[in-house]
């Protein structure tokens, strides 16, 4: 099943690793409490979320670990590039996430870093479960055997 590309989302990073590394339950869509040289950063597509993951603390949502860099024209102004960030999302999402992290063992990963339709920066977040090496290569093997199956059709016309 292929994905329509929004044509007013504009991507900035993806961690294509989350959905081998975990099945994917769910996502929510997550804004984020950002500095104004950070958001020149991520308007210039400089970031990288694949060693970042969600933590909730305090009775919040944090993004930890996410490497956006430094805007070199701000100068002293700048921010640190791998600090926490603050994640918002609707008080009941809150609630439903910090449980399924705490009780079920569940992961937040996140998945897409992006601006909306209105310019404003989102995270894709996914409650995960971590694969085990076998689920790994069952989905490596199921990968390849499609892959090979597309080629197989389309040589024979």
């Amino acid at each position: 099943m292929a994905k329509k590309a929004d044509p007013n989302r504009k991507l900035v990073a993806e961690n294509r690793r989350a959905r081998y590394d975990y099945l994917v339950e769910e996502t929510f869509e997550a804004g984020i409490q950002l500095l104004g040289t950070e958001v020149k950063s991520l308007r210039a597509g400089r970031a990288n979320i694949a060693e970042s993951y969600a933590s909730p603390e305090r009775g919040e949502l944090w993004l930890i670990n996410a490497h956006i860099p430094e805007y070199a024209p701000a100068s002293r102004f700048n921010h640190e590039p791998r600090r926490p960030r603050k994640l918002l999302v609707r008080s009941r999402e809150l609630r439903k996430l910090i449980g399924a992290v705490e009780r079920e063992g569940r992961t937040l990963a996140p998945l897409e870093l992006y601006f909306n339709e209105r310019g404003i920066a989102k995270l894709k977040v996914a409650l995960a479960r971590g694969k085990k090496a076998h689920d790994k290569r069952a989905a490596t093997k199921d990968r390849d055997w499609k892959r090979q199956q597309a080629r197989l059709l389309r040589d024979r016309g």
